[in-house]
Formats: structure tokens, sequence, C-alpha cells
């Protein structure tokens, strides 16, 4: 049976890629003269995705990348004032007030009442532990772990960690890759909340035939299917 359940925190708890794509388009619009939009997009997915291994994940990494593509596409002539405009708005990205999405409140407070209840969430360390703070849900969760990544290993260790380990553990998360895919396969239920606007690289394919998937419009139908569940498995 179910005892433990995690959220992911970004895009499944509190707003983020929106963030990320508005100051993508302050970033293309600052290299409009040097490059067309699709071609500043491409470029600078392809250096987020070649500095994952070094950056790792968040805003940090992407400003970062946003810079490392300005100098690539100007050829290094790159105009100091637009770097200064790319850090203006990474920091300023790490300021933005959390907003929490729809349900999400209800749903970690139902579920709290009964199961541990986590977070474990992707990205810049200082930048998760301010969000986790100000969200106003910190109170709520038995555990906040901070990753480099999320693997089944990972899982394994923090569902071992945390609860009765990954076989009686469920992941909520809007990412398949991230969230969904590598709960199931260390042994937990992996249930995906869509949100309207995915990141490239975390695109998956959702696994329609493994009994442990599970896909909801929103949080607000998550106690009732953790209830059907435990229903389910206690018969």
């Amino acid at each position: 049976m179910l005892t433990t359940i995690g959220f992911d925190a970004d895009d499944t708890l509190w707003q983020n890629e929106s963030f990320f794509r508005l100051t993508q388009d302050r970033f293309t619009d600052l290299l409009s003269d040097h490059a067309e939009t699709n071609h500043l997009h491409d470029r600078l997915l392809a250096a987020e995705r070649r500095n994952l291994g070094h950056y790792g994940f968040g805003i940090k990494g992407f400003t970062l990348s946003m810079i490392e593509t300005a100098i690539e596409v100007t050829e290094g002539r790159v105009p100091a004032s637009v770097i200064s405009e790319i850090l203006a708005a990474g920091r300023e990205m790490l300021r933005h007030p959390v907003d929490l999405l729809p349900h999400a409140r209800a749903a970690v407070e139902a579920l709290a009442a009964e199961f541990k209840v986590l977070v474990i969430t992707k990205g810049d360390l200082l930048d998760q532990e301010r969000k986790v703070a100000q969200s106003g849900l910190g109170d709520l969760f038995h555990g906040v772990e901070i990753v480099s990544d999320k693997t089944p290993e990972v899982y394994r260790r923090i569902f071992a960690r945390h609860g009765t380990g990954a076989s009686q553990a469920m992941m909520v998360g809007n990412s398949l890759k991230s969230d969904v895919l590598p709960a199931i396969a260390a042994g937990g239920w992996g249930v995906h909340v869509p949100h309207g606007i995915t990141w490239a690289l975390e695109h998956a394919e959702p696994p329609q035939a493994e009994p442990r998937f599970h896909s909801l419009p929103s949080l607000e139908t998550l106690p009732d299917l953790v209830g059907q569940i435990k229903a389910t498995h206690n018969l």
C-alpha cells in the first residue's frame, strides 16, 4: 500500500517554465540584430543540453547558457551591455515571487494528513530552498530533497530514507521524463499532471501500458486517486 508521496516543485506546485519563456523572449530581443528567433532558440537549447553536466538544472545554468549563446552567435562581439542585461534577467528570475498552481495547497494538505509527503526537485539549491520557504507549503512536508538529477536510484534512496521504500511510494509531477518514468522504474507509482508549458529537454512518451502510471488534468483529483489506489490494494 502507499505510505509516501513525493511532489515535484516547479510547474507542479508552482509556476516556473513561464518565467524561463519570458526571459528567453527577452534574450532573443536583445540579440535580434544578430540572429533570427528560431535560430537563437535552437542554439540556446543546444547550449543548455551540453551544459547540464557542468551546471545542472536551474536558473544559473540557464543564464550561463544564454551568455555562451550570445558569445557564439555574435562571434565574440556581443556588447558588454547585452551581457549585463542577461545577468539582470537571471537575477530577476531568482527574485520572482512564488505563484502556486491551482489546487496545490489543498492537495498537499489533504495527503499530508495521512501520508508522508515530500518535495523532490531539481535545480539551484538556494533558489529551490527560497521557493519552498516562500510557497507557504514548507511546514506541510516531512522532507525536502533537492537533487542534481532524478533517476530510479535517486528515488529508491529517497523513499527508503523517508518512507518504507519505493514500492510503497508515489511521485507526482509535470515531467514524464524526470518525475514519472524513473519513479515507476524504481518500483513506485508515477502520476503525471501536465503543465501548459514543458521544457523541450523534459519531453517523453507516456507509459500507457504501465499499471502504476496515472495521468490527471490537475492536482484537484489527486487525493481521490490516492484513495482509490489505497482501497484497491487493501482488498
